[in-house]
């Protein structure tokens, strides 16, 4: 029944009101007869609690915030459904916002007290801002990070493996026999921890086949955007030995670097393999298909709310690193046909 409160519930398992708050919040132990009949009056009246009213009388606001660097690439726009999906289920709601990357917004963000009373907790995946900063902040609302940032077993922090992520997409180029492999999306400065990590798992795998590192196929980009690969892949093709293979920091580098290979004639994957990092769906329907070393973002959802409510509500254990799984998605600009 649309609507039921709680007196509807009470009269139809005939018990007291508080005795169907202490059930509907868990607060107070009830009996396991009690619990069972007041459940099956819940469950016959379709009950929803009203969680603006709960929230209120918690002293919360019941909304979380996250904030990435650009919710228009589409890693980022996949990651924050599955945490709206993930905050959903404990009756949260999520409000988005995005920093450009930029050190100043992330420390206005962090820094304004009017923020603490807007929502309740913070995932956060910053680019700029140190740890010292983040420890000096004047706000205290709760804060979880995402990323690939670091900082050291400070924070709470969930992340991917990029390391092992860049060195099992590079080990699969290898095992199809392709010997110059290149990487596009090194970012050798104080922000760029993500490519960083994914440099070090590229070389950690040519070095372990036996494969010597050429310093001129590993082209930087500032940012991971299509654009940006379609022109690391132009100065590639520009060598007196193009590559034969290339290992692309994310989906959307290697979506561009396959548009300048298919507008130079070059055959994906006959002529050169590629290979990208995200998992994104744009991957799966662009042509040829893309294969990819797909994060568990549904996972790095779930395990950043839970975390994050932990933290608000005091149950949470001190700063850990969690680290979420990947695997590799075989499709065309691999294997030829489609795997995954």
């Amino acid at each position: 029944m649309a609507g039921s409160t709680l007196r509807d519930v009470a009269r139809r398992a005939g018990v007291s009101i508080r005795t169907v708050s202490n059930v509907v919040n868990g607060s107070v132990p009830v009996s396991d007869e009690l619990r069972v009949r007041v459940q099956a009056a819940l469950d016959e009246l379709d009950y929803r609690p009203n969680l603006v009213a709960r929230n209120l009388r918690r002293g919360r606001s019941g909304m979380i915030a996250l904030v990435v660097p650009e919710l228009d690439v589409p890693y980022f726009a996949e990651l924050a459904r599955e945490v709206i999906t993930a905050a959903r289920t404990h009756g949260y709601v999520v409000m988005l916002d995005q920093t450009d990357g930029d050190g100043e917004r992330e420390r206005e963000l962090l820094g304004r007290e009017s923020r603490a009373t807007m929502f309740d907790g913070l995932l956060l995946s910053p680019l700029s801002i140190s740890a010292d900063e983040l420890r000096r902040r004047t706000n205290r609302v709760p804060v979880v990070l995402l990323g690939e940032h670091i900082f050291n077993g400070s924070f709470h922090h969930v992340a991917i493996d990029n390391v092992a992520a860049a060195r099992d997409a590079t080990e699969h180029l290898i095992g199809l026999g392709r010997r110059r492999i290149a990487a596009i999306g090194d970012q050798p400065y104080s922000t760029g921890e993500t490519a960083q990590l994914r440099t070090t798992g590229y070389r950690q795998a040519l070095e372990r086949a036996g494969l010597t590192v050429d310093e001129q196929l590993i082209v930087p980009t500032p940012r991971f955007h299509r654009h940006l690969g379609a022109e690391a892949m132009e100065r590639l093709l520009a060598r007196p030995e193009p590559p034969d293979a290339v290992f692309c920091y994310n989906d959307l580098l290697a979506i561009g670097a396959m548009h300048t290979l298919a507008r130079a004639g070059v055959r994906v994957p006959d002529d050169i393999a590629v290979v990208g990092v995200d998992g994104i769906q744009e991957g799966r329907y662009s042509s040829p298909s893309l294969t990819t070393v797909a994060p568990d973002k549904a996972a790095i959802a779930r395990t950043a709310v839970s975390t994050l409510l932990g933290v608000i509500d005091g149950s949470a254990p001190p700063p850990t690193e969690a680290k979420a799984p990947h695997r590799l998605l075989v499709r065309q600009s691999t294997a030829g046909t489609p795997v995954a």
